[in-house]
């Protein structure tokens, strides 16, 4: 056998082995995600927080100190959030649902209407409460399936709220942990790695971290800046459920346009059932409100906040959440935004050795043959123009 099938079956080898393992570790995730989960959540809030406590220990405190301060700072500002945001909520959900019945003497009264109007289609009788109660009646059977299956899981949910107490206890702990020894953790991996490997590994490394530490502190505060300006704008136009559609809209918009998309829809509806009518000055304002808005996100938040970070696109980061909360649960969304992360990284490496290999330059060595036009034919007793423009200069 020769020397090169040699080298062939061991690159083959090689590369099923790392096959193995990767499956092995998709195995493993799937099989213990309902535990993996308060050490995933906990491992990216320590991830999260490290370069906070590095800035703080090289000003002369130790490690403990520095992950002491860091962790009540969290401690504080989830209870800053638990302490103001939570009840505004809670006062906004009972505003909506005090709000029902108005709503839905406005849809069947005004919307219906003017809907079967404009478009000769019969909706009215499909929103007839009497006509659900007989739709449930006919598909009984089904419903009591569905309903039993319903009950079967809430008797099991002990088990289930018992799990989410020890996930809340272990988190905080967890997190501690994690803050404190990562740059031992980091070591540690990096010892691992095969030496021929180390600079390249690093480079990636470090480009996975600040593509995912660019889109996740960076577009986090501009979730946060959107939310509370849409929030804010629309209480002070007078919509009672301003701080509600605003936050919903601050939530939703990483994907661009769609947070102010869905805002406005859910502010032209709000305004809409709050006059019983068209109240135009609550509308202009309303829009004023989301224009200015995505004028801040456009030109202030996203320059300033991610500026020219390697992120991730919004249609990458959707797909990478559904994918990984279809395949992994709860783990694979958390899990979802660093495995796309470095996928990016990797993919944008494979990108370059592609660029670099010979079957992108080709034997030519990359060199593109230039295609030369025709000569334009001149008329006849023309004197012929030498061949360079300096042809007929004789050098001095």
């Amino acid at each position: 056998m020769s020397e090169r099938a040699d080298v062939a079956i061991a690159t083959f080898l090689k590369r099923l082995q790392w096959g193995l393992v990767a499956f092995a570790v998709l195995w493993l995730i799937a099989a213990l995600g309902p535990i993996l989960t308060p050490f995933v959540l906990a491992l990216l809030l320590g991830w999260l927080g490290d370069p906070l406590a590095d800035r703080i220990e090289r000003t002369g405190r130790s490690r403990t100190v520095a992950v002491s301060l860091v962790f009540l700072l969290m401690v504080l500002l989830l209870v800053l959030v638990l302490l103001i945001l939570v009840p505004m909520i809670e006062r906004q959900v009972v505003t909506l649902i005090d709000s029902l019945p108005v709503y839905r003497a406005w849809i069947m009264e005004t919307a219906v209407p003017w809907v079967e109007a404009r478009f000769d289609f019969e909706l009215a009788s499909w929103l007839d409460p009497q006509r659900l109660i007989e739709l449930v009646r006919g598909h009984w059977q089904q419903a009591g399936g569905v309903a039993a299956t319903f009950a079967s899981y809430v008797s099991r949910s002990g088990f289930a709220v018992i799990a989410l107490i020890v996930n809340l206890v272990l988190v905080p702990i967890l997190t501690f942990y994690f803050l404190r020894d990562w740059d031992t953790l980091v070591a540690r991996v990096h010892a691992l790695i095969p030496r021929d490997y180390v600079a390249t590994v690093t480079r990636l490394a470090k480009e996975s971290d600040e593509s995912l530490g660019g889109f996740l502190r960076g577009q986090f505060l501009v979730m946060l800046g959107q939310g509370a300006f849409y929030a804010v704008g629309l209480q002070l136009i007078g919509l009672r459920l301003g701080i509600l559609v605003g936050l919903v809209a601050g939530l939703i918009s990483f994907v661009p346009y769609l947070g102010a998309t869905v805002g406005a829809i859910l502010m032209l509806l709000a305004a809409l059932v709050q006059a019983q009518g068209i109240d135009w000055q609550l509308l202009i304002l309303g829009t004023v409100v989301f224009t200015a808005g995505q004028l801040l996100e456009s030109y202030v938040l996203t320059p300033r906040l991610v500026g020219d970070r390697i992120g991730l696109h919004p249609v990458a980061v959707i797909f990478a959440v559904l994918a990984g909360g279809q395949l992994f649960g709860f783990v694979g969304m958390l899990i979802a935004l660093p495995v796309a992360a470095v996928a990016n990284v990797l993919l944008r490496f494979a990108h370059e050795r592609y660029q670099a290999s010979r079957l992108y330059t080709g034997t030519s060595g990359g060199v593109v043959p230039v295609s030369v036009d025709p000569a334009p034919s001149t008329p006849p007793g023309t004197p012929e123009p030498p061949p360079f423009p300096d042809a007929d200069r004789t050098p001095r």
